[in-house]
């Protein structure tokens, strides 16, 4: 069994991202959207219909409990499933403001898996 190398717990959730890819002149490339599959303060998996090779750097905008957040990453893999993309995307650039949405929505991830409503 492979062990987690993992920093940070990366709830499952989906959330609708616009995402534009950026060269490393800061030049805009192409636009598109797609949607989380995890979340983490480290970084998000990215479902998209379209293929984001590795070592890209991508402007995110992510929903978050009603907010909107701006972040930088950089897709560290990829992987092609049942004929979707799977991208694994590393923060590297996040505003303090940014920071404490991720940190609140983790928190309140967190909290409701330790405690789960009980069905009415």
């Amino acid at each position: 069994m492979a062990k987690e190398q993992r920093k940070f717990t990366r709830p499952e959730s989906l959330h609708l991202v616009d995402y534009l890819i950026v060269d490393e002149q800061g030049q805009q490339g192409e636009y598109s959207m797609g949607r989380t599959l995890n979340v983490s303060r480290g970084g998000i998996l990215l479902e998209s219909q379209t293929e984001i090779p590795s070592g890209v750097q991508v402007m995110i905008t992510l929903e978050l409990d009603n907010e909107l957040i701006d972040i930088m990453g950089k897709v560290i893999h990829a992987t092609c499933k049942s004929g979707r993309y799977h991208n694994g995307i590393e923060f590297f650039h996040v505003g303090d403001d940014d920071k404490i949405i991720i940190n609140r929505y983790i928190k309140n991830f967190t909290l409701q898996k330790k405690d789960p409503q009980p069905d009415p």
